[in-house]
């Protein structure tokens, strides 16, 4: 449900019941990944999706259900092989879905209401609850420490708050399955982690008009972009409405001010040797997600030339995406844009960038399967 915390925060500020329905887990081909979610007030008002469209019908009246009845359920969906069009995932996949109803009085609606507002915020959260579909919500923040309960015992409650700030802080949404007691022994209790944290970064160097496409298309992706150049007649707000942030600043000395983490991206675009080359050889040696400088190949040779002397390795110069983007033959800035996107996206995911006819790969792959660098 954190998924759609925005909506789902203005539905309780306006005091609105709803039951929500939440991807548990995927299996084979399916359009979307845990925590996927689609949500369903009194009115029938829906918003998010869980399916891309399959069985989004049948969830859609099972949220109905659970918020006449207030019980929850856990329900799986498969391809149905004597009718594709009968209810199941026509791509051949198999999702397990929570249905939660949300509703005013209920025990845990304080919980919801503070989860789902901390995460509207953009703020580090992340949201236990029974996979058995009975009553019980746990808020985990990244310290550890937790507000609501599980309805088991105190023992339990401390134990999935822990193991959920371990999910959390590896952004991942998951299963835990922690003994009821609290322990590893007897009877488990079986979970659904979702977490939710601030939108991946993308920093762009080099206010020029690729720039501004390039920003466009992160907004559209949901990064939080920012724009920095040393030169404060390009590097204004007016150029790049669509910025989160616009900095006037040498690119290296705003790189040194920065606390990064391995979702970020950072886009090189002034192929200038002296913003690039100081820039390049803090950012090569980051534990972030993705590099990318742009430049011809010509200019690519001279920058590693560049790089080795101010002593990078090899391995941290393969880090490098340059030329950056995908070949798309693309000319204009917002085909480069999409390019270089598509290349984040590709790294982010695990793709490998080539088109899917005859390529013989799953369409859609875990983090698990593709090795990819978790973003979210």
């Amino acid at each position: 449900m954190l998924d759609i915390a925005e909506h789902l925060h203005h539905w309780c500020e306006e005091g609105r019941d709803f039951a929500v329905a939440t991807v548990v887990s995927v299996h084979g081909s399916a359009p979307r990944q845990p925590g996927a979610a689609l949500a369903v007030d009194t009115a029938g008002t829906a918003v998010g999706s869980v399916s891309g469209g399959c069985v989004e019908g049948a969830v859609y009246d099972l949220c109905r259900e659970a918020l006449e009845s207030g019980r929850g359920r856990c329900e799986r969906f498969g391809y149905a092989d004597e009718d594709a069009f009968a209810v199941g995932l026509t791509c051949g996949g198999e999702i397990e879905i929570l249905i939660v109803p949300v509703r005013s009085g209920d025990p845990g609606r304080p919980v919801y209401e503070a989860a789902l507002a901390a995460a509207a915020r953009g703020e580090p959260t992340a949201l236990a609850r029974p996979l058995d579909g009975t009553p019980g919500a746990l808020l985990v923040r990244p310290d550890g420490s937790s507000v609501g309960t599980l309805g088991r015992s105190p023992a339990l409650d401390r134990t999935a708050a822990a193991e959920t700030a371990a999910l959390l802080s590896a952004g991942r949404t998951g299963v835990l399955a922690p003994g009821a007691d609290g322990t590893r022994c007897g009877e488990r209790t079986v979970l659904l982690v979702e977490s939710s944290l601030p939108p991946p970064r993308l920093i762009v160097f080099g206010a020029i008009d690729f720039a501004a496409a390039l920003v466009r298309v992160g907004k559209f992706l949901g990064h939080h972009v920012t724009v920095c150049d040393a030169r404060p007649v390009f590097a204004t707000p007016a150029r790049f409405p669509d910025a989160d942030e616009v900095v006037v600043d040498w690119p290296h000395r705003y790189l040194d001010t920065q606390t990064l983490d391995p979702r970020t991206a950072l886009c090189v675009l002034t192929h200038d040797e002296k913003f690039d080359i100081p820039l390049l050889k803090r950012a090569l040696r980051l534990p972030i997600a993705y590099v990318g400088a742009m430049g011809s190949h010509r200019t690519h040779t001279t920058r590693l030339t560049h790089l080795r002397t101010a002593g990078l390795t090899d391995t941290e110069l393969s880090r490098l995406h340059s030329p950056i983007g995908l070949d798309l033959a693309g000319r204009t800035p917002e085909e480069t844009a999409l390019s270089i996107a598509a290349e984040i996206v590709a790294v982010r995911r695990g793709g490998t960038g080539a088109p899917l006819t005859g390529a013989g790969v799953p369409i859609h792959r875990g983090v698990e399967e593709s090795g990819a660098v978790t973003f979210r």
